[in-house]
């Protein structure tokens, strides 16, 4: 029956009729028999090979090379389809007249128990070249990115640094008013009335004299750290060390009231003094200040 009907039909109608859907198909569509020689071909399959004129007949892997592909991806294709009996190479680079594209490429066996000679290979190379561009850009979108992600990182990295290092010459609250964004345009200059304390250690210059730097150091270091914290407990803001002198001022950044920052001050002064009577007991232990 096979047979008869192989007969009753003229081969070239048959394969006109299996190759229709192809014709118009925007891929570059090919068939080819079982040895891979070209039976049928599309106008996008025949336009990547301007310079043949009856491309029927031409061993597919011989075009490929055509193409400008290299010999491994040719070899990859043959055997793929062989053993497989199937292939799909998602990205392949074809030089064409206008230039490089990259195209993919999937063909298979096909098996036809009524016509023999529609027992061959069904192949289509499909333009991707938009695609694979589009995708490149994104990926050096990407990496533009995560460029930019490391170096926005390190600058925070780098403020961070430097805020701390900040801290430990400003007082807490002008510390908070500069970063928490509490200083608004236009607020930079404002009229206030404080309560402003001033201290320094009596005779210091002459106790200074007789110590030995490392340890006059050491004594200037706790006495300041001592005051900073009596100062900070109270609501304080530390102006400035002048040597052995400290400046504390009360009302700016935040203020209690007039008369509530002039009590936090006197409150503070009171502190210092007691806890100047503790260490002077120290220091005088050790070098009989």
């Amino acid at each position: 029956m096979s047979a008869t009907l192989e007969e009753m039909f003229k081969k070239d109608s048959i394969l006109n009729v299996s190759f229709f859907n192809f014709e118009n198909a925007i891929t570059a569509a090919y068939f080819a028999d079982a040895e891979l020689n070209i039976i049928k071909a599309n106008k996008n399959f025949k336009a990547l090979f301007p310079n043949i004129k009856n491309i029927e007949g031409f061993n597919i892997l011989a075009l490929l090379g055509r193409l400008g592909v290299s010999d491994d991806q040719i070899e990859e294709f043959s055997s793929s389809l062989q053993r497989d009996k199937k292939v799909l190479i998602p990205q392949l680079k074809i030089k064409t007249a206008d230039a490089f594209k990259t195209f993919s490429f999937l063909a298979t066996f096909t098996k036809n128990g009524t016509f023999s000679y529609l027992n061959g290979v069904q192949g289509q190379l499909i333009d991707r070249t938009e695609e694979y561009r589009l995708h490149e850009q994104n990926q050096a979108l990407l990496a533009e990115n995560e460029t930019a992600n490391q170096r926005l990182e390190e600058k925070s990295e780098k403020l961070e640094s430097i805020a701390n290092r900040l801290a430990k010459y400003l007082s807490p609250q002008v510390y908070e008013t500069i970063f928490s964004d509490r200083m608004r345009e236009g607020e930079s200059y404002k009229r206030k009335n404080l309560t402003v304390f001033f201290s320094d250690i009596v005779s210091f210059t002459d106790i200074s004299d007789t110590l030995e730097p490392e340890k006059l150091a050491n004594i200037i270091n706790n006495y300041l750290s001592d005051m900073t914290e009596i100062a900070i407990a109270n609501g304080g803001t530390i102006d400035k060390f002048i040597g052995d002198a400290v400046m504390v001022f009360f009302g700016d950044p935040d203020s209690a009231g007039e008369e509530m920052d002039a009590f936090r001050c006197v409150k503070m002064a009171l502190e210092m003094q007691q806890k100047i009577a503790q260490i002077s007991r120290i220091w005088k232990s050790k070098k009989g200040i």
